[in-house]
């Protein structure tokens, strides 16, 4: 019978043999561009086979042709359709029931993975987030797949790094790969997931980056074309030349996107927070959920499932713009229900939908308020689109690449990257999440992209304080505390009480200069008495603390009920240790160390 360990041994053992025999495999970037190519197929593949499950359960549930979109429709075939996503609430629920029993954690996805778990993504977390998300979206929540996609591609690529025991950042390069196949698959636009894996996922651009993620993305996408994946090219001709008067009113326009954005993500997380105040089990919040989203399918199906379909429709048709804005409000409702209720999936295609919508609503305002400037409405609709889903999505460049794939138009490449830039500048300014790392904000995390910030978890206060600080009674008295600690032999000492609770900081030199009377207790000379910290606080929350504080060194407590003084930390120490576990974070991810 096998050991514990012994699997790993015949790995190691393995992996030595197979890089001693074939010599290709000391070109270690040679190895990583290889297997980026498989982790792609493999990305290409599994989105593939996710989409055309939705589109069966669209055809099966909904009667949805071959080919054709639940968005499309017109109207529903039959108003008892109108009750399926409730059925999918349903059935989500008991899958919240199943894994409640099991107690599974909440799952981490690839951004969060990169900027707290050394990358390392969990095959169960990957198969529950698919699941659920296929049956969010098959049975028309107003969710998208991308959620699960990128799932799916990050996570066996995490597998298959670790498998092989590469190095922490080929695993993050592989994982960014995972996550680039996944939407260039999705979306059959390589650029689009390759800049999707460095601005949301690796967390940096590099040259060393370039082949790998590059290569994912192309083999994704090429695997996507071969087992039938839907290209995603939005028709659009006779475009009028954009002239430079028009720069303006886009760039009006990018920042009503990212306005609109910080709105959206706000209204999901009020709609949340109203399904948690109501007095039901989480569990059947997705049931309450699919009630109403069927009620807004009835007026519309624009507003089902991811709304790839009702894109399109868009685009082709030329609705007036009340019809456009009445769609906008249903979408945008039907998606903030879905995602507050507790439906699995993201906003990625529905920032895509509602932004091009936001397009069309502007430009049709133009038309009155200044007709003069010609907007287009096939333009401002595109411009809209990247703008409002930079500001949920992230990454400015990832969509502007996207409009680029997906029109084939080179001449809105500097319109469009101008207004995502906008976009992305008022939300980083103003709210600086993006719809992934808000919901992380929400649950009490401090990621604010993929950078990776675990080594701060393990950078404590613990770990850096000094525990051989000098303390003195409160009570003593300022001339008996000058005899006890002469002037040169400390910096600064802790103020106690009886139990060696905390009372305060005691400048050495201060007091020594200090004009009071000699029997002034030295507790009312005591600085910082309500500025501690404590063990578990990690670098970032101690530095907030001294910054608020103002201090040069702040007393370490137990906690911060019975204050109770374990040791002193100063700021200089704090920031030094900071900027050295920086520095080698940063030749990890460049791959110096």
């Amino acid at each position: 019978m096998l050991s514990r360990n012994e699997p790993q041994v015949y790995a190691r053992r393995l992996r030595a043999v197979l890089i001693r025999s074939i010599p290709l495999l000391e070109a270690r970037g040679i190895v990583i561009v290889v297997l980026a190519g498989v982790v792609g197929v493999m990305a290409g593949v599994l989105v593939t086979a996710m989409s055309q499950m939705v589109q069966g359960m669209h055809g099966l549930l909904f009667g949805v042709q071959p080919g054709g979109r639940l968005s499309a429709m017109f109207s529903l075939s039959d108003p008892v359709q109108a009750a399926i996503p409730a059925i999918g609430g349903f059935l989500l629920g008991l899958s919240v029931i199943w894994l409640r029993k099991r107690k599974f954690r909440t799952p981490v996805d690839p951004i969060e993975a990169n900027a707290l778990y050394g990358v390392r993504m969990s095959l169960t977390d990957t198969f529950i987030i698919a699941g659920q998300t296929i049956i969010s979206s098959g049975f028309g929540a107003s969710v998208g797949l991308e959620a699960g996609y990128t799932q799916v591609g990050s996570g066996l690529a995490s597998r298959l790094a670790r498998a092989l025991r590469l190095r922490r950042n080929d695993v993050r390069i592989l994982v960014g790969c995972g996550a680039a196949g996944a939407i260039a698959a999705a979306f059959d636009a390589p650029l689009t997931g390759a800049f999707y894996g460095f601005e949301l996922v690796i967390g940096i651009y590099s040259v060393a980056n370039v082949a790998p993620v590059m290569t994912a993305a192309i083999c994704a996408s090429l695997t996507a074309e071969v087992f039938g994946g839907v290209p995603f090219p939005l028709e659009l001709a006779g475009l009028p030349a954009l002239t430079a008067s028009q720069y303006l009113p886009f760039l009006l326009l990018g920042l009503l996107g990212g306005a609109a954005s910080i709105a959206i993500m706000h209204l999901v997380s009020l709609i949340e927070r109203g399904f948690a105040r109501l007095s039901i089990d989480a569990s059947l919040r997705p049931f309450i959920g699919g009630i109403l989203v069927g009620l807004l399918g009835l007026v519309t199906p624009q507003v089902l499932s991811s709304g790839h379909g009702a894109l399109h429709r868009e685009f082709a048709m030329n609705y007036g713009i009340a019809v456009v804005a009445s769609v906008f409000v249903l979408k945008l409702a039907a998606s903030a229900i879905s995602l507050g209720s507790g439906f699995r999936g993201g906003l990625f295609f529905a920032s895509l939908f509602l932004g091009a919508l936001l397009g069309k609503i502007f430009a049709g305002v133009m038309a009155v308020a200044s007709p003069a400037t010609g907007i287009d409405p096939a333009v401002a609709a595109v411009v809209g689109m990247t703008s409002l889903a930079v500001g949920v999505v992230g990454g400015p460049l990832t969509m502007t690449f996207l409009a680029l794939e997906s029109t084939r138009d080179l001449t809105l490449t500097g319109v469009v990257l101008a207004a995502s830039i906008m976009a992305a500048i008022l939300v980083r300014e103003t709210f600086g999440y993006s719809f992934s790392t808000w919901r992380f904000h929400l649950r009490g995390e401090t990621i604010r992209s993929a950078h990776d910030v675990g080594w701060m978890r393990s950078l404590t206060v613990g770990s850096m304080m000094r525990k051989d600080v000098r303390t003195i009674d409160a009570a003593t008295t300022l001339a008996d505390f000058r005899k006890e600690v002469p002037l040169g032999s400390a910096q600064r000492v802790i103020a106690v009480d009886e139990g060696r609770h905390y009372v305060g900081v005691l400048i050495v030199a201060e007091l020594h200069s200090e004009l009071s009377n000699g029997e002034t207790p030295v507790r009312t000379l005591a600085q910082f008495k309500d500025a501690v910290l404590v063990p578990t606080m990690n670098v970032q929350s101690a530095a907030e603390t001294f910054q608020r504080a103002g201090a040069e060194e702040l007393a370490v407590v137990e906690d911060f009920a019975d204050r109770v003084v374990l040791g002193l930390l100063t700021e200089s120490h704090l920031m030094r240790r900071y900027a050295e576990e920086l520095d080698k974070a940063r030749r990890d991810l460049s791959g110096e160390g």
